[in-house]
């Protein structure tokens, strides 16, 4: 995808309201890309979103506002935190996880580890109102990560498999870890392969798309690691990346592609 192209279908994602499995739907069509390109895009947007909100609304003051707006609005229904995260402008799962740790649910846990065993929560009527939040938000939450690890999974085990197809050995971050590395790519090659004019020595799986901001902060995390330690590689963004972005790192022996390609020569 262009840049041009992607910052137009970002400022189309942040001005559209509605059902967004609907307007994702139209937008994709009229800038012809694939529905789960744009869907993964939209995820990123709402992702810094949360993160912006998350500075605003850490603040303490804020913070009892909330609460005490709850406690005067406090009924029995299970969606009080729910329709009060809409007023706030928060996500369900944030706000239910905000008043866990103001009310200080357990002293011997952390609030994410209340809100993955919400069994913790005493009173029946707060328990069923987070647990409310957890069922209905579409953006964060325990039940959010583990679909964004599933995913991930899923399409790590998609190119075990095309690699095994293909005869190319390999080694995984298990493997890896055990041999007493600690910072490791999705999968070593056991015999380097050329894509092209380019020597691929390792492959980094990414169930997602490839912006700025997150290309920039895996290569200063991840990929800059696995260069140094094993040379050129692969990253695969499964979801498309920016076209302009693979300009950037190419020349130094990290290339970007958004499948796993057929076409490869294996250097024995």
């Amino acid at each position: 995808m262009k840049l041009e192209t992607y910052h137009r279908i970002v400022k189309l994602l942040d001005s559209s309201r509605g059902d967004p499995s609907i307007f994702i739907e139209d937008i994709s069509k009229k800038n012809d890309c694939k529905y789960n390109t744009v869907l993964a895009v939209f995820t990123q947007q709402v992702q810094k979103k949360l993160r912006r909100l998350s500075y605003i609304h850490g603040d303490s003051q804020v913070q009892s506002d909330h609460f005490k707006q709850y406690q005067s609005e406090q009924t029995k229904a299970e969606d009080v935190v729910f329709k009060l995260s809409q007023q706030v402008g928060l996500p369900p799962v944030m706000l239910a996880r905000m008043f866990i740790e103001l009310m200080s649910i357990s002293k011997d846990h952390s609030p994410t580890h209340v809100l993955r065993n919400t069994h913790l929560i005493e009173d029946p009527v707060f328990r069923a109102q987070v647990q409310y939040c957890l069922d209905n938000d579409n953006a964060v939450g325990p039940n959010i990560d583990l679909i964004k690890k599933t995913i991930g999974e899923e399409y790590e085990s998609v190119l075990k498999d095309r690699l095994t197809l293909m005869n190319i050995p390999f080694k995984d971050e298990n493997m890896l870890r055990d041999q007493g590395y600690d910072k490791t790519p999705d999968l070593l090659l056991s015999v380097p392969i050329a894509v092209g004019d380019q020597v691929i020595n390792w492959i980094e799986s990414k169930a997602s798309f490839g912006d700025e901001h997150t290309h920039r902060q895996y290569l200063r995390e991840q990929y800059w690691s696995y260069w140094n330690r094993f040379g050129s590689g692969l990253v695969i963004y499964w979801f498309g990346f920016i076209e302009e972005l693979s300009k950037q790192t190419s020349d130094k022996g990290i290339i970007i592609m958004d499948h796993m390609p057929r076409d490869v020569t294996t250097l024995l």
